[in-house]
């Protein structure tokens, strides 16, 4: 499984990247708004940084305005995967840009027949937002199960990128499910090597190793 780090800011990005834990990024406008620089130069700086894929979003509505903004997103480097959502427009514009093998992420997926359609359309990825559907009563993980099943079904060669991730738990049931990816938050990404018997561990040990005779 692939980790992408779900965040604009550089010192994340670098900090993942210490940790060899960094195989891609996505961002949002969400997220390129809290970072208060300008984000054309937070984008550049993200793609000359990260080796693998970085996801950069469209804000058109449109398949024109999307694939016109998509022309000025490649840019950036070559890793750009351009980022669209999950609207009829969109998915012209996934089938445009993946004529021009463009690599398109297909965002804001919330039920399965969404996932197919933009595997259908092209697609590199499709990311579903399994917190999200978790927050109103739903099952974030089983649409994810769905997806994966479907696309198995059909040999389908879009990668199924899990998005909206809250805990550490959404990763090891994708882990298990075998999706391609998980996108996480960086406080999220951090909370994979806690366990409290790790903590309780490391104190006994260093405790032990004080009364250990040294010369």
């Amino acid at each position: 499984m692939k980790f992408f780090l779900d965040s604009a800011s550089l010192d994340e990005i670098r900090a993942a990247k210490d940790m060899g834990l960094l195989d891609g990024v996505t961002t949002n406008p969400t997220l390129m708004s809290k970072e208060k620089s300008d984000w054309h130069k937070v984008a550049e700086a993200i793609c000359r940084e990260v080796d693998g894929p970085v996801s950069l979003e469209v804000v058109g509505t449109t398949a024109e305005q999307m694939l016109a903004e998509a022309k000025e997103l490649v840019k950036y480097g070559p890793n750009v995967v351009v980022k669209i959502p999950m609207l009829l427009e969109g998915l012209k514009a996934v089938r445009a840009l993946r004529e021009q093998d463009i690599d398109v992420n297909v965002t804001l997926v919330f039920q399965p027949l969404q996932a197919l359609m933009a595997a259908k359309a092209g697609a590199t990825f499709v990311s579903p937002f399994v917190g999200r559907v978790d927050a109103i009563g739903g099952d974030g993980m089983a649409m994810v199960e769905e997806i994966l099943a479907i696309f198995r079904n059909y040999d389908l060669r879009t990668q199924v990128l899990v998005a909206s991730v809250r805990n550490p738990l959404h990763v090891v049931r994708a882990a298990i499910m075998g999706a391609d990816v998980v996108t996480v938050p960086f406080a999220v990404l951090k909370d994979f090597v806690k366990h409290p018997l790790t903590d309780s561990g490391l104190e006994s040990f260093l405790k032990d190793w004080e009364k250990v005779p040294k010369s």
